[in-house]
């Protein structure tokens, strides 16, 4: 059987990526341009400026990550590209890009789920790893708890019901005055810290739901920050940070353990940002050891928005029959089904 070799295509948000991926598993390149310089004076991502960025950048993108494998257009088997969800704007960049590529040259288009994408990270990390397992998707905009019965069908086990783990980083690190990105930075400091200064809440909900709440720790976090202020008191930040990240993390692990005891599951995987916190990868380590299940997530590369997870979720796409036309269109709010 011949090699299929997938072009992966993602503007989701602020990275304008490409990628070229042998049999799914195999990373031949991965050229990540990324906006994070740009956006960090507006202490978050301005859908309009990461759009125009995305026109800028993407063509030489591409380029770089043919020439980086060493293909050229012509070897590459099918086009995949993230057509949802995400900035409506930055994805339409690389849809249209990859709608002109395909008609273009007559090759086959593969539209791919962004969250499938992150899921799929862990096959180019992982080459042994296989279905069924329980995935823990955290990032800026998503969390959600998946068991992938194969490499293309997903339940949904739990779906955060406000904001989203990175979101919560990100906006505890605007108050902290740490700047954007605010999960790295949030790792960092709590580091420093300690985690068990200050007890913040963590949310369970009724009737043994697995979905998540990160409202209720951001707001007490804020709250508590607020009324030190007020009272001309001081505090650690690195305390505050290590403690809220302790909250945050607990729940994140606590969760997705629960839900591989429900499906009998012995691998959880972890994807997305903030799949590159460190207490994050520790603690789901340490609690899924006692459980005996064990842990797997990507390097921190392949965490954050990348075309390489797109292309590895395009090539099992691709092989069971998925193929887009050119009416495919940007679903910023596309859910996963």
């Amino acid at each position: 059987m011949d090699d299929i070799l997938i072009l992966g295509i993602e503007s989701s948000c602020d990275e304008t990526a490409a990628a070229v991926v042998r049999n799914g598993r195999e990373m031949l390149s991965n050229v990540i341009n990324s906006q994070i310089e740009i956006h960090k004076k507006y202490g978050g991502v301005v859908p309009e400026i990461a759009s125009r960025y995305h026109i800028g950048a993407i063509n030489a993108v591409i380029d770089e990550a043919l020439d980086a494998a060493g293909v050229t257009m012509g070897d590459i088997t099918a086009i995949a590209v993230t057509y949802g969800p995400g900035l409506v704007g930055a994805l339409l960049v690389g849809v249209s890009t990859a709608k002109a590529l395909a008609y273009a040259l007559e090759k086959p288009l593969v539209n791919v789920h962004h969250i499938k994408g992150h899921i799929c990270a862990n096959y180019i990390a992982h080459k042994e790893l296989e279905p069924p397992f329980v995935c823990l998707v955290a990032s800026g905009g998503h969390s959600h708890i998946v068991y992938a019965k194969d490499h293309i069908e997903y339940d949904i086990m739990g779906v955060t019901r406000d904001d989203a783990a990175g979101e919560a980083f990100d906006k505890i690190a605007r108050v902290l005055g740490l700047g954007y990105p605010g999960g790295p930075k949030i790792d960092a400091l709590a580091r420093e810290g300690d985690p068990y200064a200050i007890d913040f809440p963590r949310v369970r909900m009724a009737n043994g739901s697995l979905d998540f709440s990160f409202s209720g720790v951001k707001t007490a976090v804020i709250n508590h920050i607020h009324n030190l202020e007020q009272k001309g008191e001081s505090y650690s930040k690195a305390d505050i940070a290590a403690s809220f990240q302790n909250a945050v993390t607990d729940a994140l692990c606590e969760h997705t353990i629960e839900a591989a005891k429900i499906k009998g599951a012995d691998k959880i995987v972890l994807a997305g940002g903030v799949a590159s916190n460190t207490a994050l990868r520790e603690k789901m380590k340490s609690k899924a050891d006692i459980e005996g299940v064990s842990v797997l997530f990507p390097p921190p590369v392949l965490c954050t928005d990348n075309a390489a997870m797109i292309a590895a979720a395009g090539y099992y796409e691709y092989i069971s029959g998925t193929r887009a036309d050119m009416r495919l269109n940007a679903i910023p709010s596309l859910p996963l089904e």
